[in-house]
């Protein structure tokens, strides 16, 4: 069940990710969910690793969204390069 709501969490801070972000962005359910997934998990090592916060404290929530926010804007610049090329 931990994995169902990884990704539906995951999804949730995707599609937050692409609400803040401007520009358009043609992305799937699967790319949105992998993008809210990878935002978490990045945002988990850094923001504990740091001792930013600890396990459960809702700014979890919203480093998660901060990790996505950053993966979206290196999807944007790869997906841009390759495009041009």
């Amino acid at each position: 069940m931990t994995i169902i709501w990884t990704i539906i969490i995951g999804f949730i801070v995707g599609l937050i990710a692409r609400a803040i972000m401007p520009g358009k962005d043609i992305m799937g359910f699967i790319m949105t969910t992998l993008l809210g997934i990878g935002g978490a998990l990045i945002a988990r090592f850094i923001g504990q690793g740091l001792g930013f916060y600890h396990e459960g404290e809702p700014a979890g929530f919203f480093m998660s969204i901060f990790g996505a926010i950053i993966l979206l804007l290196l999807y944007q610049l790869f997906r841009k390069k390759d495009v041009t090329q």
